[in-house]
């Protein structure tokens, strides 16, 4: 019997559609689903405690050798609704900032509309659990993603949703997340993986009625805040932000 291919996936609601169809036959006998939010998925991947996984694409400058596998993503060709700037105050007062201990790529692309499209200097500061959520407020602002970002949609008064900041800067959608590996993959096995994605994708209706939690429209959160084809204009914004990253490194 062949070793299963460890498939590590983030542990959020925007996955559930790809989820859906990944615990399935007949590729549910040929994977073993690892879940864990983002950030962990990344150090996992490359430490290679996974095969395969749905990390940020903010590691990818990072690897020696990766392969971004298959159609589907975490991507967004507007506002994304679960990746968000949180604050009191307009972007412009804001004073401090915490970053989400749970994103990569979120944060880095927080760094460059910082610099670069809101073109401010707040003190940029990692939290390292989740009470930094408690420090909103006055002019200290948070970058939060994931479920907690739809929770917190309720609470601050201004919302800079960084999909949709992106696409105003950029003209282009943006992708947190992509399917990568450090070795390549068997193309037939791949073939299924996509079959797979896409069969969730199919059941939308189902997966949102099936996790509802009263928080946010997940009908409107995966059929429209959430865009999932890996298709040539987020390849596009893709390799822009890649760019962005290499360009913004200290050893670049």
């Amino acid at each position: 019997m062949e070793e299963k291919i460890r498939v590590g996936i983030v542990s959020y609601l925007n996955t559930r559609p790809l989820i859906y169809g990944l615990q399935r036959l007949p590729i549910k006998d040929e994977i073993t689903l690892i879940e864990a939010h983002p950030a962990a998925l990344a150090d996992m991947l490359m430490k290679h405690e996974i095969d395969l996984g749905l990390v940020p694409v903010a590691i990818i400058p990072q690897l020696d050798q990766y392969y971004i596998n298959g159609n589907y993503c975490i991507g967004a060709i507007g506002d994304v609704a679960s990746v968000a700037l949180f604050s009191d105050q307009p972007v412009h007062e804001i004073r401090k900032i915490y970053l989400d201990y749970q994103s990569r790529s979120s944060v880095q692309l927080l760094r460059w509309l910082v610099k670069n499209h809101w073109k401010i200097e707040p003190e940029l500061v990692q939290a390292g659990d989740e009470s930094y959520l408690e420090r909103v407020g006055g002019d200290t602002a948070a970058l939060v993603i994931g479920d907690r970002a739809l929770q917190q949609r309720k609470r601050s008064k201004f919302v800079y949703d960084l999909a949709g900041e992106w696409k105003t800067a950029t003209g282009l959608p943006f992708v947190f997340a992509a399917w990568v590996s450090t070795r390549p993959l068997n193309a037939d096995f791949i073939n299924k993986f996509d079959e797979a994605n896409a069969y969730g994708l199919q059941h939308i209706d189902e997966i949102a009625s099936a996790h509802s939690n009263g928080v946010y429209d997940l009908q409107k959160y995966y059929a429209v805040n959430l865009s999932y084809e890996l298709d040539e204009k987020k390849r596009e914004g893709l390799a822009l932000f890649l760019k962005v990253i290499k360009a913004s490194s200290p050893n670049a």
